[in-house]
């Protein structure tokens, strides 16, 4: 996967072909996806696909949810993001087997470095580990891990990672209590 380079010299952000590949995803994803019924999942993530996505077995992403980058995102078996999540994945977004982003979640990858006066773009990857669920109107921030099992509450905010099989809730988001091991 070819990551995208950003400029430090106050250009634009993204190349003209970086940018027409999102025109044209955006473009797709309207026409032919964000008006799909639910059961039309296999035609989304074909679609995800085409746009380089690695999308694997039973995966589901609601025509409402809204990825930035495909080829930035690698969902694994089993894998959902729900209705009106958002992906802004400037940078990698992976969901390992079974983890779940409920509705309206927020997966944000980049930031600015707000102590630089050009306010470059920065990134980094968020890992959502194995059987891990990020509830409704949850903020995971850039770099965050949520370990094999974690949840984070309805609108909890992670900035930092997530331990395996702990529930977290608030902003910023804070150990509730363990959680009993599934699968």
């Amino acid at each position: 996967m070819k990551k995208q380079r950003l400029p430090i010299d106050g250009g634009p952000t993204f190349s003209l072909s970086h940018r027409l590949y999102r025109l044209g995803w955006n473009t797709t994803w309207f026409l032919l996806a964000s008006w799909t019924p639910p059961f039309m999942r296999g035609w989304r993530c074909m679609l995800l696909r085409l746009f380089g996505a690695k999308i694997g077995a039973g995966c589901d992403v609601r025509a409402s949810a809204r990825v930035w980058y495909p080829r930035n995102l690698v969902m694994e078996a089993r894998t959902t993001m729900a209705d009106g999540v958002i992906c802004y994945n400037v940078d990698t977004v992976t969901l390992q087997q079974g983890a779940l982003v409920s509705q309206r979640a927020y997966l944000c990858t980049a930031s600015h470095a707000i102590d630089d006066p050009k306010f470059p773009l920065t990134h980094r990857p968020i890992r959502l580990e194995r059987l891990s669920w990020i509830a409704s109107d949850a903020f995971v921030g850039p770099g965050v891990t949520a370990g094999e099992g974690s949840v984070l509450g309805a609108r909890g905010v992670a900035f930092a990672d997530l331990e395996a099989w702990q529930v977290y809730r608030g902003n910023p988001a804070q150990p509730l209590r363990r959680r009993k091991k599934i699968g």
